[in-house]
């Protein structure tokens, strides 16, 4: 699936819920459904910087795709860095830092975030494109 795919799939997921109450239901399904992150990974260097509350992201390249898996100590911010995984994780690098991520505007998170959610939504997303191009500039 490509990535453009991918959010397509998320926006259309989004799209059976009626109102924010269900979709924040959703977003802590996703974080409860994160595969725990190895606590070899849980260290400060890959802490997020800009998030309220302390999310760990652990980054490496495999066979040209950047692979991603987190942890976060909220339950919604560790929802929404598993939405971000479902979309950006086993991409190309070009292709994550060339992506404009447009299915959090179209399902409407960054309007329904708090303020300090929307800030860490949007360190999240730049911590993964500057591993993502750490990684490519290693190759």
């Amino acid at each position: 699936m490509t990535l453009a795919e991918k959010e397509q799939s998320v926006i259309d997921d989004f799209s059976v819920y009626s109102d924010w109450m269900e979709k924040y239901e959703y977003i802590i399904e996703l974080g409860k459904d994160l595969p725990p992150l190895d606590d070899q990974y849980k260290k400060p260097e890959n802490v997020i910087k800009g998030c309220q509350s302390t999310v760990w992201l652990h980054t490496e390249k495999k066979n040209d795709h950047i692979i991603y898996s987190a942890d976060a100590d909220a339950i919604i911010t560790k929802g929404l860095i598993a939405l971000l995984i479902q979309v950006l994780s086993d991409e190309k690098p070009d292709d994550i830092l060339n992506s404009d991520l447009r299915f959090i505007k179209e399902i409407g998170l960054q309007e329904h975030l708090s303020p300090t959610r929307s800030n860490g939504l949007l360190a999240m997303v730049k911590q993964m494109k500057l591993d993502a191009l750490a990684l490519k500039m290693k190759s």
